[in-house]
């Protein structure tokens, strides 16, 4: 992998239509551009329905300008849906990070070990379902540090409906925690293995 790859991040989240993931996919090709300053273009595709249909959104990051729109090397894939996931995981590699709704995906790839959160359970206990896709993007930056926090927040305050920034932010925020918590986890894991050699 050369540098120039390296500096590019190409992303895909996919979900069913009202979910969130067109919005999901805007934020953070929005925290890239207008909060870390660099390159990215997001693209979105619906299935035949939107509410209930399949859905995805592709975004890319650079610190090159981006010739081409649409994703080729898959470097984090976000799934939201079964559907979702078995559409686009013919295009993992062993080094694409692979974030999921733990109650609604099961990865059937021994691949790589997913990273999961109950991103649907968390925004219920919010009160608002509709927040999951925030959640799952708080979630998505802790591990993958796509994007800076503080651009991802701003992009989140600027994104969500008027009056809900609040709520979306605190949302946010859960999704983040639980991220760091899950990486405390598995680097815990790892020094207990090393230990144990």
């Amino acid at each position: 992998m050369t540098d120039k790859q390296k500096q590019k991040k190409e992303i895909i989240i996919t979900g069913f239509g009202g979910q969130g993931i067109i919005m999901a996919g805007r934020i953070l090709g929005r925290s890239a551009a207008l909060g870390d300053r660099k390159e990215s273009v997001f693209t979105q595709s619906y299935g035949p329905e939107s509410r209930g249909g399949a859905c995805s959104a592709q975004v890319i990051i650079s610190e090159e300008p981006i010739r081409y729109p649409y994703v080729r090397h898959l470097d984090i894939l976000i799934c939201m849906s079964q559907t979702g996931y078995e559409t686009f995981v013919g295009q993992m590699t062993q080094k694409t990070i692979l974030l999921i709704e733990q109650d609604l995906v099961r990865p059937s790839l021994n691949k790589c070990d997913p990273f999961a959160i109950p991103a649907t359970r968390m925004a219920e206990e919010l009160g608002r379902k509709m927040m999951a896709n925030i959640i799952m993007l708080g979630f998505c930056i802790a591990v993958t540090k796509v994007v800076s926090l503080n651009a991802a927040l701003d992009s989140v305050a600027a994104s969500v409906p008027k009056g809900t920034e609040e709520v979306n932010t605190r949302a946010f925020k859960k999704g983040f925690d639980y991220g760091l918590a899950i990486l405390k986890g598995r680097d815990k894991k790892a020094v207990g293995r090393t230990g144990a050699v």
